[in-house]
């Protein structure tokens, strides 16, 4: 008995994933205002946090200088500050 393969070339098992670009991945449009203290334990045990906007999430990415940043939180976080 012998086993052969056949190759389909015609069938595309491709997923949503599969077809995501490098920069489009889980990278957020935009990144949120969160509270300092929740954001490491957010990373670390995967609950959610909520932006200064009330946008609720979970942290999966760090924002790197000139990510952009929620419209809703910058207003926020200067109505805080003042």
């Amino acid at each position: 008995m012998t086993t052969k393969t056949i190759e389909r070339p015609d069938l595309d098992e491709r997923t949503d994933h599969d077809e995501r670009t490098e920069q489009d991945d889980d990278t957020p449009k935009v990144f949120h205002y969160v509270k300092k203290d929740k954001i490491a334990e957010s990373a670390v045990m995967g609950t959610h946090v909520v932006a200064l906007c009330g946008e609720v999430f979970p942290v999966t990415k760090s924002a790197k200088p000139g990510s952009p940043v929620c419209e809703r939180c910058k207003k926020v976080y200067a109505r805080i500050k003042k």
